[in-house]
């Protein structure tokens, strides 16, 4: 398991193939991610990498927070994710992850944060079929029925499928191909769509279920 990286969701476009064929593709800007921290089984109880992304202005980061990039002979980054690695060895505090790490053809996970739809009924949030149009419905059309039994268990179960917010969590696409890298400008192109908006901050891996493909 290798470490992962960090872009930003530039939006969506297509490319056409060699046969002519159109291929809806993601734009995302990668990186550069600089190394801030190692962990390793011995201290911390498990391998992990954490890679920043985006430089911010001092003044918007925490004291105590600067002190660990200082460490690291890093500048304060916007985004700090932790990534978990089967050999913290490979990397070292002060080092840049770029996309030279990613070649067309690989497949990897992509995790973002959804659009958020606001509140939402049982229709439109679960895909429930809704009331009769007709024949004596009255304001049942877009209901979601029953939502329990009677006196036993008296009660409505948990996680049951009913109406409220829908979107903004992070959701993961998993098995996306890479169509190309630009490596000048830090440009990676999947095929197919990436969770969130524009301008939304995507968390890149390789695919955990490549091994049969």
């Amino acid at each position: 398991m290798r470490a992962g990286l960090i872009g930003r969701k530039l939006g969506m476009t297509r490319i056409f193939t060699s046969d002519g064929k159109s291929v809806a593709v993601t734009l995302v800007k990668v990186g550069p991610c600089p190394i801030v921290g190692v962990k390793k089984v011995e201290g911390d109880g498990y391998n992990a990498v954490q890679l920043g992304f985006e430089d911010a202005k001092p003044s918007r980061v925490k004291k105590p927070v600067r002190g660990i990039y200082a460490k690291a002979n890093v500048p304060p980054q916007r985004i700090l994710k932790e990534f978990r690695v089967d050999d913290p060895n490979e990397y070292q505090p002060g080092e840049t992850l770029t996309l030279d790490r990613i070649e067309a053809g690989r497949l990897v996970d992509v995790t973002g944060r959804s659009v958020g739809k606001g509140f939402a009924g049982g229709m439109k949030r679960w895909g429930f079929r809704g009331g009769r149009a007709s024949h004596g419905a009255h304001l049942t059309h877009r209901s979601p029925g029953s939502i329990g039994q009677c006196q036993t268990p008296g009660r409505v179960f948990k996680n049951k499928k009913m109406a409220g917010h829908m979107g903004d969590v992070n959701v993961t696409v998993m098995g996306l191909t890479v169509a190309s890298v630009d490596l000048e400008r830090n440009l990676l192109v999947l095929k197919g769509s990436v969770p969130g908006s524009k301008g939304t901050v995507v968390f890149i891996r390789d695919a955990v279920k490549s091994a049969s493909k």
